[in-house]
């Protein structure tokens, strides 16, 4: 089922659950907004990655902020221990075989990458362990078919619990998902990334948009979660 919305709102305004009160014990710091490309190469780490689109990067350093469905906020997520919870209950429940999409997805694109993927079947919704990625079927706001936001700011650039919400009827597919999926640990589209490239470019993986049914991570999206996390 999904969280109580207000009830997160009111943690919110009174700053119990802001940032600053949980601290960031155990999270690294943000990436600063050279760009992480540029970062690594200067600290003498090898760069493989065909661009730079891990938030933030040389042309995306919006900071992180709580929003909403249409937001269109990019952040990275708060550490690299990622737990996610695929609404089970009501009208935002996933089917069966969405849910299967979006596990085998994570086993196959983001488990051997350095995040450690784990599923959490009974969600925090508050706290400073917050389940990292929260996957809902709900209508989409405008003509895309999902969407990614942060529900809850942790840092500058990090995010303590991100909603993914993708529309049904066939939509959870593994390159959606993979994509909303990409967007909720930082990475961006072709036109924020540094050096910028086509929104088609095949080196983007499922970065892509339009993102074809089983577009795979890629191995240069992979190069910038290991670069980062």
């Amino acid at each position: 089922m999904r969280p109580n919305v207000l009830q997160k709102a009111k943690r919110r305004v009174d700053g119990s659950g802001d940032g600053a009160a949980r601290g960031s014990l155990g999270r690294r710091a943000a990436v600063p907004a050279v760009g992480l490309a540029a970062l690594l190469v200067a600290t003498g780490v090898a760069w493989a990655a065909a661009t730079d689109n891990m938030v933030p990067t040389n042309n995306y350093n919006k900071g992180c902020y709580t929003g909403s469905a249409d937001s269109g906020v990019v952040c990275q997520t708060d550490n690299a221990q990622v737990t996610y919870y695929m609404d089970s209950g009501g009208s935002n429940a996933l089917e069966n075989v969405d849910k299967n999409i979006v596990q085998k997805m994570m086993s196959s694109q983001y488990a051997p990458t350095d995040l450690s993927i784990s599923y959490d079947s009974t969600p925090t919704w508050s706290g400073s362990s917050e389940t990292d990625i929260y996957y809902a079927e709900a209508t989409v706001p405008g003509s895309i078919n999902g969407t990614t936001w942060c529900n809850d700011t942790a840092s500058t650039y990090r995010c303590d619990q991100t909603y993914i919400r993708i529309e049904g009827g066939g939509f959870y597919t593994p390159g959606l998902s993979c994509h909303e999926t990409g967007h909720a640990v930082g990475l961006l589209h072709g036109s924020n990334a540094s050096p910028k490239l086509s929104k088609t470019n095949k080196a983007l993986g499922c970065m892509r948009t339009p993102v074809n049914y089983s577009e795979p991570l890629g191995s240069s999206n992979k190069e910038n979660i290991n670069g980062l996390y």
